[in-house]
């Protein structure tokens, strides 16, 4: 029986209360802009090439790259994920950027990299790099290209994208085989000697949590210090919640990491 790759990737679908849940983070992100207004750092040309800086302290920083199949959404839905780490003193960087179709995956890679170049140079400090679902793409996509990160820690991550080429996904994202070869970090170098955390929640579909444990299992191999984790109970809309409670695990585990790169 082949697997229904629909189902296993449509995240909308799999989860039907997920309208409340964006409205509720766009909700708790305005909040915080409120409370805590960024600094507006402009790294490219387009409106989007923009990233909110959360400053909260010198040294290493965190920059958070928002997911949405590369074809939704912004940084203003997301700046919460700012407050746990703010709270035990780590800058916290949440990025926008063009989205498909109007630009290939491959131009969203390279903003990226032009908006983590930047931020390093603001903090002359390593970056560590974590990204939720096409985020987790692009976090673990600097991880292997960018001397200046350390590591990263990707949730609900892509890497490997030829899986998605049969869905409705691939309407805006116009993915080939070449294409989704040559944009799935699975297919790149490992970088060897750096650090990859691949965490998804419990209640995502089973190819999520293969691609998870894929590239666990093969970086693992050559070089790089994995670690795969499941978030009990938690499905691709709420497994970032961790990150806006400063006692969580997860804000716990970014901070282990900022501290190794000071």
């Amino acid at each position: 029986m082949s697997l229904d790759l629909e189902k296993e990737y449509n995240n909308r679908a799999r989860v039907p209360e997920h309208p409340g849940i964006i409205a509720g983070w766009a909700r708790d992100s305005a909040a915080y802009r409120e409370a805590r207004p960024p600094r507006l750092v402009k790294y490219g040309e387009s409106e989007r090439h923009t990233f909110d800086l959360f400053e909260a302290g010198p040294g290493p920083a965190v920059m958070f790259i928002h997911g949405g199949y590369w074809q939704a959404l912004d940084k203003s839905f997301f700046s919460h994920m700012a407050i746990g780490l703010n709270a035990h003193g780590i800058s916290v960087a949440v990025p926008s950027y063009d989205l498909c179709p109007r630009v290939r995956i491959g131009d969203i890679t390279a903003q990226m990299r032009a908006a983590c170049a930047l931020l390093h140079r603001e903090t002359n400090a390593p970056v560590i790099i974590s990204g939720h679902s096409a985020g987790g793409h692009l976090a673990a996509c600097l991880l292997a290209t960018e001397a200046h990160v350390p590591a990263a820690y990707a949730i609900s991550g892509l890497f490997e994208l030829a899986p998605l080429i049969p869905t409705s996904l691939n309407a805006a994202l116009r993915l080939d085989d070449d294409e989704a070869h040559a944009q799935s970090p699975l297919s790149w170098p490992a970088p060897a000697g750096k650090t990859l955390d691949a965490v998804v929640g419990a209640e995502e579909s089973g190819e999520y949590l293969r691609q998870s444990a894929t590239i666990v299992g093969i970086w693992g191999k050559a070089g790089v210090a994995t670690r795969y984790e499941e978030i009990e109970a938690a499905n691709h809309f709420t497994v970032i919640a961790p990150l806006a409670d400063p006692s969580s695990a997860m804000c716990e585990r970014l901070l282990s990491l900022v501290q190794r790169a000071r």
